[in-house]
């Protein structure tokens, strides 16, 4: 039976290799497989067997100084809550928030008070104890998912061997699972203690971080061809005080103050993904007008972009699809949908998938040469992780020198782009130390 099963499946595999490979030629796709699809796979299987070695002292060490942080935290909020309750359940935290302690519900749910993150991070100020909650809920997502979740994935060799699937996202970018390394968190400083405990395979070894900077920004330059923001990254300045200046009408980049420069960034990182002045406003907390005015300032000063965005959803209506620089393609099926909502997020799909995936595309590439020229070197050094625009190596000691040089050029020279790429590096003795 189980045999039977297989050999159909073989067959049928044999007998959709050539009308595929003829289907791929015919996309323009058939480079995409040959250079980067299956080599990649190749790049990744060495990178799985290779795995990353964890210190599960390191681990247990942080894990029990949480366990101490959330006993206090836990004692802090009973003692305002003026009772202990169950942390965990949302039923008895309703119940102390809004019964007890009167504060406005936001939201409601079919059982109750919603007592989401998004409904907490709008009650901050009105009590201390919502800010506890929060900080409890944070480092108990931690020491479940990662301390926990990464000392049962730590194998005899005393390495996490991550999987890499080439074939989940919609854009092309690699994902990690079994455990997934991507989303170690980085934003709270309990997150990125746990990269502590990543470690060089060899004792005086090192952790080498390799990233793009502005990865995105840069393919948006490239594929808009806006000659303001091609000229900003031609000259080296730093986009998001550049931006800041053009959508503030400043006369220099000293007057850039931090916050404009959020802003900036904020819209930055928000047009390539389509964001509304509404979802804009929201995410800075600035009035809807303001949000309005910042990015009517943006397509003034980026007018090229704008044209990028307009063209980008009409190509992908009257294909069907949307396409990176390597041709890999997103199907758009909801571009015609009438329901706003849904053809909305198909238009800013159609935006945001060429420059997600052109970024995914160079990485790719960039990982196949650097694997080449670990073998033609001969070197020990291996590479051990993939997060999104960053390469991590496992260094011994004596190779540093020579990985410091070849990494950065390898990464910047995987494509040619209209701008520069750059990739900046970091290392230390261990993942927490080289970031």
């Amino acid at each position: 039976e189980f045999f039977e099963h297989l050999s159909a499946k073989v067959a049928v595999i044999e007998k959709l290799k050539e009308p595929l490979l003829a289907k791929l030629k015919d996309h323009e796709q058939d480079d995409l497989y040959e250079t980067i699809e299956i080599p990649v796979a190749f790049v990744l299987a060495k990178m799985e067997i290779t795995g990353i070695k964890v210190e599960a002292s390191v681990l247990n060490q942080l894990g029990n100084e949480f366990a101490i942080k959330l006993q206090e935290l836990e004692q802090k909020i009973y003692q305002q809550a003026g009772e202990e309750f169950n942390l965990n359940s949302p039923k008895q935290l309703g119940h102390i928030l809004f019964e007890k302690l009167n504060l406005p519900p936001i939201k409601k749910t079919k059982t109750g008070y919603s007592t989401s993150v998004e409904v907490l991070e709008q009650l901050k100020m009105k009590s201390p104890i919502v800010s506890e909650i929060l900080d409890y809920r944070q480092i108990a997502k931690i020491q479940n998912t990662y301390v926990k979740g990464l000392l049962d994935c730590i194998q005899p060799d005393g390495r996490i061997h991550t999987r890499y699937l080439q074939t989940l996202t919609a854009t092309g970018r690699l994902s990690s699972v079994d455990p997934n390394l991507q989303n170690i968190p980085t934003r709270t400083d309990e997150g990125k203690q746990i990269r502590k405990a990543f470690v060089p395979s060899t004792k005086d070894g090192y952790i080498f971080s390799c990233d793009y900077s502005q990865v995105e920004l840069r393919v948006l330059a490239h594929v808009s061809g806006d000659e303001h923001m091609q000229e900003a990254f031609k000259s080296g300045y730093d986009i998001h005080a550049h931006t800041a200046m053009k959508i503030i009408h400043l006369d220099s980049p000293d007057e850039v103050t931090p916050l404009m420069r959020r802003h900036a960034k904020a819209v930055n990182f928000g047009i390539v993904y389509g964001i509304s002045d509404y979802g804009l406003s929201k995410n800075l907390g600035i009035s809807r007008k303001q949000a309005k005015t910042f990015i009517e300032n943006y397509f003034e000063q980026y007018p090229q972009i704008k044209n990028y965005m307009d063209e980008a959803i009409k190509k992908a209506r009257e294909n069907g699809y949307a396409e990176t620089i390597m041709h890999r393609r997103r199907y758009l099926p909801d571009i015609h949908s009438k329901n706003f909502n849904v053809r909305s997020f198909a238009e800013r799909t159609a935006i945001n998938s060429p420059i997600q995936g052109s970024a995914a595309d160079i990485i790719k590439i960039a990982m196949i040469n650097m694997q080449k020229k670990l073998d033609e070197l001969h070197l020990k050094t291996k590479m051990v992780l993939q997060v999104h625009d960053e390469l991590i190596f496992d260094v011994p000691k004596d190779e540093l020198d020579t990985i410091k040089k070849i990494v950065p050029e390898v990464m910047q020279s995987a494509v040619k782009l209209d701008v520069p790429l750059i990739a900046d590096s970091n290392w230390g003795h261990n993942w927490y130390d080289a970031k």
